[in-house]
């Protein structure tokens, strides 16, 4: 079952899902696409999701990737 773990600016949830492949945690970007079509790339957050079974792990690649 996927899970959302996050929302970031398109720019972080792509940081965030290389991060997360890198760790071998497959990762998904949601709604990317729709902040570029409503013309507001940065207004409308990015949803990441990922296997509710890889959250713990997850959550630990994020905070090292996003320095926090």
């Amino acid at each position: 079952m996927l899970v959302e773990i996050g929302r970031y600016n398109r720019i972080e949830a792509h940081v965030v899902v290389g991060a997360l492949e890198a760790a071998g945690i497959p990762a998904v970007a949601f709604d990317g696409e729709m902040s570029l079509g409503e013309g507001s790339a940065f207004l409308i957050p990015v949803r990441v999701m990922i296997d509710a079974d890889d959250e713990r792990e997850a959550r630990a690649v994020i905070a090292e990737a996003l320095g926090g």
